[in-house]
């Protein structure tokens, strides 16, 4: 029969006590578990790390370079706006579009420089030509959504750098699986080719 079938229950650290029957190969995959352990902890916390300070470092420089702008409305803009929402249902004609509602339209604003720039922003619905809208820009005058605060940089930095630093621990942690899996079948299979030739050894001996 196999030695396969008389696994005992498992022994913490057995690999590192003294014991006359370990071998070499139980002595090399001790130190391949504890190389895969301490790189998968290294390569989880330093790409972790790195990401979130990249990432924060990224938003705190845009919260620097971006700045609000005051833009306006080109053309009107689709929907109807909160006041004429209001007045139209008060005489029962169609619903209208819900006040704060906001929508795509082209706005205009101009830079430092002089340069006059268009582009698409949300507007509320139903704005005039002319209306005044904040939209936020880059040190270039392209238009930029709103920098995130120091607050959601972190949680955001945070998120990021635990998701990065999982997927980098992942590597070395499936390595080390399958460097200790296939150390561990050699090993079994040492030790069952062993047993064939001398169990039946041991059965005369008691026989």
């Amino acid at each position: 029969m196999p030695l396969k079938a008389f696994r005992g229950p498992k022994v913490w650290l057995w690999r590192w006590r003294r014991n006359p029957l370990k071998r070499r190969a139980d002595t090399l995959e001790a130190w391949v578990l504890l190389g895969a352990w301490l790189f998968t902890l290294l390569a989880g916390v330093l790409a972790g790390l790195a990401a979130a300070r990249s990432v924060e470092g990224g938003l705190a420089r845009e919260r620097v370079e971006w700045h609000p702008v005051v833009a306006h409305v080109v053309e009107k803009a689709p929907g109807r706006s909160a006041s004429e929402s209001g007045s139209g249902s008060k005489s029962g004609s169609g619903s209208g579009a819900l006040g704060g509602e906001r929508v795509w339209a082209r706005v205009g604003w101009s830079v430092d420089d002089g340069s006059v720039h268009t582009g698409q922003a949300r507007v509320p619905a139903g704005s005039r030509a002319g209306t005044p809208v904040t939209v936020w820009t880059d040190p270039q005058g392209h238009l930029v959504t709103r920098p995130a605060t120091a607050a959601e940089a972190h949680l955001r930095s945070a998120l990021i750098g635990g998701l990065v630093g999982l997927s980098a621990a992942a590597v070395p942690f499936v390595a080390g699986l399958v460097a200790r899996s296939r150390l561990e079948r050699r090993r079994m299979d040492r030790w069952d080719a062993e047993w064939s030739r001398l169990g039946p050894q041991w059965g005369r001996t008691t026989g």
